[in-house]
């Protein structure tokens, strides 16, 4: 148990030490990862728990997101706690309908309808101008956090990189908390039988459209809580976040981390950001040199990076427990006399 909270621990406390060791610029560039991070946490429960894999969860971080800017300009509501709160309730009652529909499908039929259900939030996004804002998007307004820190004029960097660095770190621990509960519970075992054999499941009394519809649900509020945790970053919202691009590059994360792994997504996630930011620094082709990067990844490391550190990892402590037993084929003869 130890060994396992030790690698926990060091990562909590290297992401308290970033804004003290590193420029502004990465600091930022944390922040995507930590609200990507709360959205892989929800795919996650939907593909690598309950097996079905959607196509067009980006529907749920561009509500998130738009929460956000429909609250901050429309509605005055400057709290970052009543917006969460906002955007959660919002994804989770969108979900409840689509999510109705798309668990009576499994396989690609439920990807596909996830996908047009996507699309359809993205062309709502581009044609009802007057509301959204139509392809220029809406500006989100700085929230304020806890009551206390809010981004005075002319200093939004060190807002970002100081109060709402941590707020958004605070904030992925503890739905990363919740969600380990969760995985962990006895309804988290129930999915865990829908994935490798509905029929049994449902055999053994698991209502396995129901609880298909919950981990929807569950993950549609965890995606909408990280849109709007990524909104306030760039200070815009527009239609790409709900495109179905978007929702290609949620599913690439959780494969290039590893969906078989609770941590997996997590791992995609920031490998993801900053491979991508750093290819485009010196690439001008930087999309072809991205794709084949990370197609190499998945072809050679099937079960992502994080299946690979935990095999390597295996097979290092598997050489030193081999290194500290005698060999006992070749016995070496007494000799003392």
């Amino acid at each position: 148990m130890l060994r396992s909270a030790l690698p926990i621990a060091l990562a909590a406390a290297a992401l308290v030490a970033v804004p003290f060791v590193a420029s502004p610029y990465y600091v930022t560039k944390m922040l995507p990862f930590f609200a990507y991070g709360i959205t892989l946490l929800g795919l996650n429960l939907l593909f690598g728990y309950t097996g079905l894999l959607s196509f067009g969860h980006a529907l749920f971080l561009g509500l998130g997101a738009y929460t956000v800017a429909v609250a901050t300009t429309g509605l005055g509501i400057r709290s970052m706690e009543a917006i969460l709160l906002l955007a959660a309730a919002v994804a989770g009652l969108v979900a409840a309908p689509v999510g109705a529909l798309c668990v009576r499908y499994v396989r690609i039929y439920f990807g596909m309808l996830t996908l047009a259900f996507g699309m359809l939030f993205y062309s709502f996004l581009i044609k009802f101008y007057a509301l959204t804002g139509g392809d220029q998007g809406l500006r989100v307004a700085q929230p304020y956090l806890l009551g206390l820190f809010q981004a005075r004029p002319g200093e939004s960097v060190q807002f970002l990189s100081g109060p709402y660095y941590y707020y958004s770190a605070l904030l992925l621990a503890i739905l990363g908390l919740g969600m380990w509960r969760i995985v962990r519970s006895p309804f988290g075992l129930s999915l865990r039988s829908i994935r490798e054999n509905p029929e049994k499941a449902a055999y053994l009394g698991v209502s396995v459209r129901r609880y298909r519809w919950y981990a929807f649900t569950i993950s549609a509020v965890y995606a909408g809580i990280g849109g709007a945790l990524l909104a306030p970053v760039t200070g815009q919202v527009d239609p790409t976040l709900a495109y179905w691009t978007h929702s290609g590059n949620l599913v690439f994360m959780t494969l290039l981390g590893g969906f078989t792994s609770f941590f997996g997504p997590l791992l995609g996630a920031f490998v993801f950001i900053f491979l991508q930011d750093w290819i485009m620094s010196i690439v001008p082709y930087w999309r072809l040199v991205f794709g084949a990067i990370l197609a190499a990844i998945v072809v050679f490391a099937p079960t992502g990076l994080m299946g690979l550190l935990v095999g390597v990892g295996s097979r290092v402590s598997g050489v030193r427990r081999g290194a500290s037993l005698p060999d006992t084929r070749h016995p070496t003869p007494d000799t003392s006399g």
